[in-house]
This record gives C-alpha cells, sequence and structure tokens, in this order.
C-alpha cells in the first residue's frame, strides 16, 4: 500500500491507512460483492464503458442496483488517477453488498459498500514476453457462474497457487474434457492458423482484453473464431496465450512441463501484439476510444 497515495470509500477520498470497514460487511462475511480491474494508459481510462457494462452485469446478476452511474463512476476514477499522478495505472474497483447481520439471504435495503483505488500497473517482465511462461492444466473446481466478476476467489487463488507450486505462472483450467480460461485469465489457442478461444456463457469470464483481441483479429483478417476448445486441441496447439488487463497477451511456451509448438512464442501472437501496441499508442494519442 505505500504506492498508493488515497483511496476512494464510501464518497471520501481518505489515505489507505484511515479506510476502514466493518467487519460485519458481508464482503467480508460472504464475499458478497464483485469487482472490477480499469488499466490507465497515458492517464486515461481503457474501454471504460466496456468495463463498466461487465460491472453493471456483475451487478444484476447478484441482485444489487449499481450504485453510481456511468459519469460518477467516471469522475471517481479520474480523480484516483489524478491523485496518484497519471501514467500507467491499474484502477481496482470492490462493491460489496453492505453490513448486515450475519444471514445467508440477501437482506433488503442495505447500503453498498464502495471501495476503489488507483496503483502503478506492473507489466509482465520483458523476458515473459520475449520468451513465454509455462502453465499447468487443472480441472476447473470453481462454481458455474464464471461471468460474476465476484470478490469470492477461493478456487482461482488455490488453482494460482498449485501453478505456483510447480514452478508454472498460471492455471488452464479444464471441465468435462474442454479448455474454460486460466485461473486469472482468459486462454487463446492457435491451431491450423485459427485464432480459437472458448466462447461468452456462465463458466468464463467475459475479459475485456479477450474481446479486444478478437476484434483486432477480425478487422485486420486473422481467422478465428469463439467455439469451445477441446483438452486435445490444447494440447496440439501450435500457440497458447493468456490475456488479462494487467498481463495483456502473454504467451504461455511450456504446458505440464511440455513445449507448446516449438517452445518459442509463435507468429500470430507477434502479429496480435504488435496490433495491440498500435491500439495502445492509438488509444494514448486520443485517436480511438
Amino acid at each position: 500500500m505505500n504506492n498508493i497515495r488515497q483511496v476512494y470509500l464510501n464518497g471520501a477520498f481518505l489515505p489507505p491507512a484511515q479506510a476502514q470497514v466493518s467487519a460485519f460487511d458481508r464482503g467480508f462475511v460472504f464475499g458478497d460483492g464483485v469487482y472490477e480491474v480499469i488499466p490507465v494508459f497515458g492517464g486515461r481510462l481503457f474501454r471504460l464503458p466496456q468495463h463498466l457494462a461487465r460491472l453493471g452485469n456483475s451487478l444484476r446478476e447478484i441482485r444489487m442496483t449499481n450504485p453510481l452511474p456511468a459519469a460518477e463512476w467516471q469522475r471517481v476514477f479520474e480523480r484516483l488517477v489524478e491523485i496518484q499522478g497519471g501514467g500507467e495505472l491499474s484502477i481496482y474497483l470492490q462493491v460489496t453488498r453492505g453490513v448486515a447481520p450475519r444471514d445467508h439471504a440477501f437482506p433488503p435495503n442495505l447500503a453498498p459498500t464502495v471501495f476503489a483505488y488507483a496503483a502503478p500497473l506492473k507489466y509482465p517482465p520483458a523476458e515473459e514476453v520475449e520468451r513465454g511462461i509455462a502453465a499447468i492444466t487443472a480441472p476447473d473446481i470453481r462454481w458455474l457462474r464464471c461471468d460474476i466478476k465476484a470478490i469470492a476467489l477461493l478456487p482461482n487463488a488455490m488453482l494460482r497457487s498449485q501453478a505456483l507450486d510447480q514452478g508454472a505462472a498460471e492455471a488452464i483450467l479444464l471441465r468435462d474434457g474442454f479448455m474454460t480460461e486460466g485461473a486469472a485469465s482468459n486462454i487463446f489457442v492457435v491451431r491450423g492458423g485459427r485464432l480459437l478461444t472458448p466462447p461468452k456463457g456462465p463458466l468464463i469470464l467475459p475479459g475485456v482484453t479477450r474481446d479486444l483481441v478478437l476484434e483486432l483479429a477480425r478487422a485486420h483478417g486473422v481467422p478465428c473464431a469463439e467455439e469451445a476448445v477441446s483438452e486435445a486441441v490444447l494440447r496440439a496447439a501450435d500457440e497458447v496465450w493468456m490475456t488479462s488487463s494487467t498481463k495483456e497477451i502473454l504467451p504461455i511456451t511450456r504446458l505440464d512441463g511440455k513445449p507448446v509448438g516449438d517452445g518459442r512464442p509463435g507468429p500470430l501472437h507477434a502479429r496480435l501484439l504488435a496490433l495491440y501496441k498500435d491500439y495502445k499508442r492509438d488509444f494514448c494519442a486520443g485517436k480511438v476510444d
């Protein structure tokens, strides 16, 4: 927290040490809440409408009213960016159902707890982008509503820790013989010149970076599809990537101790990463939203 100057909590901007939440908050007691992570490039909030749309969907699905309109969310985030000094940042936002006596049922008419902060964005080391990372496969032990960006992330944390224990950076999750996503990422595979990723649905989080990769691929004539990816296709892939708002597009070059393709980042990754960097440059210059 040393590099976070102020946080936003329930309408106030405070030093982190002064931000306090009740021990009876349902976010603490039940994990009853949702979150978002929004990158900031060149001092500008990246694809804010898409992030706010996902936030709104998550809140609706857990039967909560969005506590702020879009313009107010933007004002809060821009103030946090200003306080932090701009540049390359990441906004973390969390909304919980609020404070109530412990009872599983949703209490009516609670005031939500709204918490947000901006912190310096940590990019993957250059060597990970150049050489790729290792991943493992693991059974998808999570619940059946992974499309909700819920704060109850214990299964994800267990899976990511399992990967780290085995010397890998990510776990690619398998359910009923098919790939879903990573413990903290969406996953793409390249097979026979086609870029594939599982379709949206309750078993994956609709990633904002995932959607942008597909937009760029389609706009530049890269064959791509949102379709079910079997474990067999994953293991035979020529390339595998993970995507997220903070990791961007990161190649996976070893899977369960074996090389993916020739064990090096592939040509399609290089092309999409270049397109993504061009888009970011244009975004920072104000040429695209």
